[in-house]
């Protein structure tokens, strides 16, 4: 079965190098892209224009984004009955200690730094599957 991965990205170009990274290390995978906080509970919700979204098996959310920001993003997500079991990794060029503390106050499952080039960057990647979609059983739906 694939796994469903909600990205909420707004950077064109991390989309694609996240596309790459998950096509190269070949994760069975569905991906569903928004691109701002907004855009991400509509998804999770089921609202309009999201109304037959998939519940996704895990959330890979940027905390810079666009009318919503991920900090929002992650304690709606978290504070939900419905949707907080869903594990949201937040992947962030923000190396902040303040970032940091507040996702896993916020109960963020795991943050992990965006790496600057593509080498690094798909190997951040291939943690994320190796860990969360081999290591681990993800909740059930």
């Amino acid at each position: 079965m694939k796994t469903k991965i909600l990205l909420v990205e707004d950077s064109p170009g991390d989309i694609i190098l996240i596309r790459e990274a998950l096509d190269e290390h070949e994760i069975e995978h569905e991906l569903f892209v928004v691109n701002d906080g907004n855009e991400a509970i509509s998804f999770l919700k089921n609202h309009s224009p999201y109304k037959q979204s998939p519940r996704p098996d895990i959330v890979i959310l940027d905390l810079n984004l666009p009318r919503k920001d991920g900090r929002q993003v992650l304690k709606e997500i978290k504070s939900d009955y419905k949707l907080k079991s869903i594990p949201v990794i937040v992947l962030s060029t923000s190396d902040n200690d303040t970032d940091i503390a507040m996702s896993y106050r916020n109960h963020a499952n795991c943050y992990i730094t965006k790496p600057m080039d593509f080498d690094r960057f798909s190997k951040a990647i291939k943690s994320i599957q190796d860990f969360w979609f081999g290591t681990v059983s993800l909740p059930p739906k």
